[in-house]
């Protein structure tokens, strides 16, 4: 589990396609976490196990239904990913309980200077729409963000200066695509309201 709250960035330091699978060799040494090998790590939002240890970071598999449901596979030597660490019982739970398993891809619709701060507006797979409220929380590229408004599939944020220092989403731009986690609470939620008929299959 994870709180949505970006500890640090990361870079790609190369990218192996071999055999179906992806791995990713990653700097983190700007991370604070000590991290061990097995450890859960949070790559732009997407839950990593550490493979394999190096002097600066670590290396993570990618499965191919990982690489079919996130933006990970668009990733190149070079490119700055949002780190966090798994959270501990005493890790303060700053912004929401995130899973790291990424429902789908949003695009960035607008991205645009208002003061200091960025508006940003994001539209979301259909099936997700449901999940997404105002003044809810979702997580994007793996930072737990409050939803300012929506409109059907659509959702506008606003990122503060601090989002922008210390994540990725100074990057962002218009058509560009996004790991988006919606709240696990309404996941839940909406599964307990079917009661009885949750038992039921869905025929194919």
């Amino acid at each position: 589990m994870f709180t949505g709250i970006i500890q640090s960035l990361g870079r790609i330091n190369s990218v192996d396609n071999a055999n179906s699978m992806q791995r990713l060799l990653i700097n983190a040494s700007a991370l604070d976490s000590p991290l061990r090998l097995g450890d859960s790590v949070a790559v732009n939002g997407v839950c990593l196990t550490v493979a394999t240890l190096t002097g600066d970071g670590f290396c993570a598999d990618v499965s191919p239904e990982t690489l079919s449901r996130t933006t990970l596979g668009e990733l190149n030597a070079g490119d700055t990913v949002n780190l966090e660490a798994a959270l501990t019982p005493a890790t303060p739970l700053g912004g929401h309980l995130v899973t790291g398993h990424v429902d789908g891809i949003g695009t960035v619709d607008s991205y645009f200077a208002d003061g200091e701060s960025v508006r940003l507006q994001i539209t979301a797979p259909d099936t997700l729409a449901r999940y997404i409220a105002v003044k809810g929380s979702i997580c994007v590229n793996g930072a737990s963000l409050t939803v300012n408004e929506v409109n059907g599939a659509q959702f506008g944020l606003t990122l503060v200066p601090h989002t922008l220092q210390v994540t990725t989403f100074g990057e962002l731009r218009e058509a560009g695509r996004v790991n988006l986690e919606v709240d696990i609470i309404a996941r839940y939620l909406e599964r307990l309201l079917l009661g009885e008929r949750a038992a039921e299959k869905t025929p194919r």
